[in-house]
């Protein structure tokens, strides 16, 4: 008897689904604004608010090496902005949006971000909510598809393997998230 082919699509959409339940989503419960904001070492890249008053995160034009210590807000909206707002506004856009631009088209980034911890949250868990509403969907087919042009110089690779990147970043980033969470927490 062999084994019922496996459904590498639906495997993908549970990793990010038992890291975020089991994982990342508890280590944002009572999240403070001060600790969202707190800046470990001198020079951190935050979220801030410019002269317009809009929230935007820092170093988004630099490539400044090495990169510095990043603020909880900075690793929260990476990981909303960068994973799952830009993707979902590029392959999956909603009526109205953007569709002509690559994953890397400014255009799909928001122009504000929260301003509090509470927000931060909010914003991410509805960004994450959308990007899993999207990718559960795919059928085997969808997952094996080439990005094409909207990937830009990943345009060869299946939708499949940048879901596995934005996997990857999200564990990475959260896990970056807790981290300093339990430095806050242990502060002298």
């Amino acid at each position: 008897m062999s084994a019922p082919p496996l459904d590498w699509g639906r495997l993908l959409v549970a990793q990010l689904e038992f890291y975020w339940d089991a994982h990342l989503w508890p280590r944002l419960q009572g999240l403070t604004d001060e600790e969202y904001f707190w800046e470990p070492v001198p020079g951190c890249w935050s979220v801030r608010a410019g002269e317009d008053g809009r929230f935007r995160p820092d170093g988004v034009t630099t490539q400044r090496q090495p990169q510095p210590v990043t603020t909880i807000a900075w690793r929260m909206m990476h990981i909303a902005v960068g994973c799952f707002v830009i993707r979902s506004a590029t392959f999956f856009p909603a009526l109205g949006e953007q569709a002509d631009g690559d994953m890397f088209d400014p255009r799909h980034v928001p122009g504000d971000l929260p301003g509090t911890a509470a927000g931060g949250v909010a914003f991410l868990h509805d960004s994450y909510r959308q990007w899993h509403e999207h990718i559960a969907a795919l059928d085997d087919e969808a997952m094996r598809t080439p990005l094409g042009p909207k990937g830009a110089y990943f345009s060869a690779d299946p939708m499949a393997a940048l879901i596995v990147h934005v996997n990857r970043e999200t564990m990475h980033h959260g896990g970056e998230v807790g981290l300093l969470r339990d430095l806050y927490a242990a502060r002298c």
